[in-house]
């Protein structure tokens, strides 16, 4: 797709989100079966439920801006979860897989919080302040996932660290 304005720039990264939005609730299903943890499993699970809802959010973004999505040959995802199913394959530890799930899940989240970041940044550049608002919450709800994540981590790592110090 040639980019000759911003208008034209901000159709495609929304197109690009959305398509990583479609493939997201599948990639979050595949991350919790490969928890194994109840606890994080319900975090992705959650997780790829709310992305149905950030689906609709960036459908309406289209209709207020008058476009439909362009199609896009990214491949971005598809990659990351062929390297994350190797690398899952090799780590035979259940504690380390909760915690290397997890850590890819912030991975591909913190991906998704730039691009958002960059397409509020590209409503505004526009004048779509409404599609700014839709927007910032779909990146709000990226960032609270982001914090739970990391708390999810932090309680893991400490429980297992405080388990070894008895242990000894």
């Amino acid at each position: 797709m040639a980019v000759n304005n911003p208008k034209e720039l901000f159709v495609m990264l929304l197109s690009n989100v959305r398509q990583h939005e479609e493939r997201a609730k599948e990639v979050y299903q595949m991350l919790s079966q490969a928890a194994k943890d109840t606890e994080m499993k319900e975090a992705l699970e959650s997780r790829g439920f709310l992305e149905g809802k950030i689906l609709d959010t960036i459908d309406h973004c289209f209709k207020l801006i008058g476009e439909k999505p362009v199609s896009l040959s990214g491949r971005l995802q598809e990659v990351f979860m062929e390297d994350f199913q190797k690398e899952l394959a090799e780590i035979k530890a259940p504690a380390a897989r909760v915690l290397f799930v997890a850590a890819k899940a912030t991975h591909m989240m913190n991906f998704s919080i730039a691009e958002y970041t960059a397409l509020v940044a590209m409503a505004d550049v526009t004048g779509k302040y409404g599609v700014g608002v839709m927007l910032e919450s779909c990146l709000a709800d990226k960032m609270t996932f982001i914090e739970r994540t990391k708390r999810l981590i932090r309680e893991r790592v400490g429980s297992k660290a405080m388990e070894a110090r008895m242990a000894a």
